[in-house]
């Protein structure tokens, strides 16, 4: 097991990159890119809806996402609970400004953010509904809650609970649907991350799922085979397809939804 006591801290010139924990993705790592990749396609899809804004990223972990962007918005906060990652955020990404805190009570004033970002966090949240209520107050009216997490119909097919340890609770479409409308947000779109030609080429190879010979190999406590690890550190964001159809199918679920612009009364 990786040592986190120095996490955050620079080793001749250069941040030292955060441990694998299970509970965050970290970029440069060959084994771990296919999970790398399927997050950054997200950042990829949604960065424009930041353009120009005032950002917080809710859960912003090891804060590659919230350095893309910092491309092209106004400013960009990170928030996250870690003590590492939050040291490792101020040293690696300086544009990102960072914040430690408890998701469930923002440390953000009312109506203080455009968008706030949140991807494949909510379903570490033990309250989640507490999260998406603090959301809507930071938001200011008209905002935008971005949002994406495991779609729990293929990530943990046919279980009550997360196959996951560090996840509390998974949701489908219309749960999520469901959770942000009672949360006072309008779904604006709910789309879903796919495998695209590549990815599904790379299913035929190995054995009907490219996730599960990764995971097999992850769990045997073994060196991965040479074409398994040349494969993995292959893939690109753009081997992912983001779209509405087959929704129930996705791999991860894409929310964008908004706060109203205009408050309406009980």
């Amino acid at each position: 097991m990786s040592d986190s006591s120095n996490a955050g801290s620079v080793v001749d010139g250069a941040p030292e990159p955060l441990p694998l924990t299970g509970e965050r993705t970290v970029p440069g790592i060959a084994e771990e890119n296919y999970w790398f990749r399927r997050h950054e396609v997200v950042y990829e899809h949604l960065r424009d809806r930041c353009a120009g804004k005032v950002v917080l990223e809710a859960g912003s972990g090891e804060g590659y996402g919230a350095n893309m962007i910092a491309d092209v918005a106004t400013s960009v906060v990170g928030l996250d609970y870690d003590a590492s990652a939050a040291a490792h955020v101020l040293t690696r990404y300086p544009r990102v400004g960072m914040l430690r805190g408890n998701l469930a009570q923002l440390p953000l004033a009312d109506d203080s953010i455009d968008v706030v970002v949140n991807f494949q966090v909510i379903e570490h949240l033990w309250d989640q509904a507490q999260f998406l209520a603090e959301c809507h107050r930071v938001l200011a009216p008209g905002g935008v809650l971005l949002i994406s997490t495991p779609n729990r119909i293929t990530f943990s097919p046919g279980r009550d609970t997360p196959l996951n340890p560090f996840h509390t609770r998974e949701l489908n479409a219309a749960e999520l649907t469901e959770l942000l409308g009672d949360a006072r947000f309008t779904v604006e779109t709910m789309t879903g991350v796919h495998h695209g030609s590549v990815l599904r080429a790379l299913d035929t190879k190995h054995g009907g799922s490219f996730i599960d010979a990764q995971i097999e190999r992850a769990l045997a406590g073994e060196p991965w085979p040479d074409d398994l690890t040349a494969d993995v550190a292959g893939i690109r964001s753009c081997d992912f397809d983001i779209r509405t159809s087959d929704i129930d199918a996705s791999l991860d679920l894409v929310a964008v939804a908004t706060k109203p612009a205009t408050s309406v009364s009980e």
